[in-house]
């Protein structure tokens, strides 16, 4: 009886802040990996702007990084969430066209065995994902904890 309390208790938990944690954690995910573009350091979103054929890889790095940036900011803020998935939205084409344009970048031995730079990019389209169920409940009556 006592460990059902205890399980009671913690899916209680978790149904009053998990959304709140699991939004904020993408968001500060997305700032984090999204400012380590303008300040120079080589990650492997560039395989996504060497997909984009307009324009220097180079400010591409630097526009997707800054992108990165607004929709962690967006995901923080609760009511901004829409907008990150949004700006999730208009970037998934990216991420797309990344496997099909480079699957010898993307792949070591297709489909099963990603390289860092595909396991980066699956890492975003289920990041995608997750941002449009945390979306999908934005209207959802909250406690005071979830409208943080």
């Amino acid at each position: 009886m006592r460990i059902q309390h205890i399980d009671a208790a913690i899916a209680r938990l978790f149904q009053r802040h998990a959304h709140f944690w699991h939004r904020q954690s993408l968001g500060v995910l997305f700032l984090w990996f999204g400012l380590l573009k303008p300040f120079g350091h080589d990650t492997t979103t560039s395989i996504v702007a060497h997909t984009i054929y307009w324009g220097s890889s180079e400010v591409w790095v630097q526009v997707l990084g800054w992108w990165e940036v607004t929709i962690g900011l967006c995901l923080i803020y609760r009511p901004l969430v829409r907008v990150a998935l949004l700006l999730l939205l208009i970037r998934l084409p990216g991420i797309l066209l990344a496997f099909a344009y480079h699957p010898q970048v993307c792949f070591e031995a297709f489909p099963f065995a990603p390289t860092p730079e595909g396991q980066y990019l699956i890492k975003d389209l289920a990041i995608f994902v997750a941002t449009a169920s945390i979306a999908g409940s934005v209207r959802e009556r909250s406690t005071k904890e979830q409208r943080r």
